[in-house]
């Protein structure tokens, strides 16, 4: 994938973008992404004391750290960007969207496949946490500062902490699926109104037989 598709992607995906060069010249995430193309390449090669010293000058650079180990498709966009992590063994799919704060980290210190693969299609909200060799199926959406820990299911959306999948269709946006926050179902917030409204029904009920009490004692 070329440069020139990176602004291409990131101009469709950021309505903030006002031009090539501002996209070239300013976006952290495109910098990191182009580094880490060819830091991947030195990694496949066997240099992999020099691909990690690069990745580290890119993290310094962009606030960014991805792995030259990690596996990413066409079309992926990091908007923002600063404090995203993204661990070694962790595949990325196409036409990925990652907000910044984001976290795809592992929990095994064993040499082997450790850290999340995101497959196509796939939005993870800012501040967002996958951890472990978990796998998000494809068109699937991960809300701001979710924790996800378990596989979800392609066309899904997942939110909370711990995460929560819930059917969602998502909404489609060029190649990609758009995460409007403000729409996202809130798990927590439904159940209460469930309890809630289940109260409800119990104090009509009593209140109902406190009036039959009442009249009963009037006779």
């Amino acid at each position: 994938m070329s440069l020139k598709k990176d602004i291409a992607v990131a101009k469709e995906r950021d309505p903030a973008s006002r031009s090539t060069w501002e996209i070239f010249l300013c976006y952290p995430g495109v910098h990191a992404l182009v580094w880490h193309r060819f830091n991947h390449w030195l990694w496949k090669k066997g240099l992999k004391l020099l691909a990690r010293w690069l990745s580290h000058m890119v993290r310094f650079f962009t606030g960014i750290e991805i792995h030259p180990g990690a596996t990413i498709g066409d079309g992926f966009f990091i908007d923002h960007g600063m404090g995203i992590v993204i661990g070694e063994t962790t595949e990325i799919g196409n036409n990925v969207t990652i907000y910044q704060g984001v976290t795809l980290g592992g929990t095994s210190w064993e040499k082997k496949k450790r850290h999340p693969t995101l497959e196509d299609n796939v939005v993870v909200g800012a501040g967002a946490i996958l951890l472990g060799p978990i796998r998000v199926g494809n068109n699937s959406r991960v809300g701001a500062n979710s924790v996800v820990v378990h596989d979800v299911p392609a066309h899904s959306t997942v939110v909370g902490v711990p995460g929560k999948v819930m059917a969602h269709p998502g909404n489609v946006v060029g190649e990609h699926y758009d995460l409007d926050h403000g729409a996202l179902p809130d798990p927590d917030w439904n159940a209460i109104q469930a309890l809630r409204q289940e109260l409800k029904v119990i104090e009509d009920q009593m209140n109902e037989v406190m009036r039959k009490k009442a009249g009963d004692y009037e006779i």
